[in-house]
């Protein structure tokens, strides 16, 4: 088995698997969600603004990710400065330089 046997040692009891958007809940009360680590949580709309830049829209997916190296680019540093840019390859926003 995936978890081992429980005999020799501990394993789950139980296993839950979310549905993506899904809130487990009883009460009548909340009616809405903050995000986490869904799939459909990072994606986000975003404007970018900048004295000089032209008007554009960019259709491409985007992710909160994103915003801190291409602050860091739009700074005129290199974005691979950010730790996490360099162990996860995040990429600055498409489209703005």
């Amino acid at each position: 088995s995936k978890f081992g046997d429980p005999a020799n040692g501990r394993t789950p009891d139980i296993m839950v698997q979310p549905n993506a958007g899904v809130i487990y809940t009883k009460s009548k009360a909340k009616d809405m969600e903050h995000g986490g680590f869904a799939p459909d949580d990072g994606p986000v709309a975003l404007l970018v603004s900048s004295p000089g830049m032209g008007k554009k829209i960019i259709s491409s997916r985007v992710g909160t990710t994103q915003v801190a190296p291409t602050i860091i680019r739009a700074l005129g540093l290199d974005p691979l400065l950010l730790e996490a840019v360099q162990k996860e390859g995040t990429t600055v926003l498409p489209g703005l330089f």
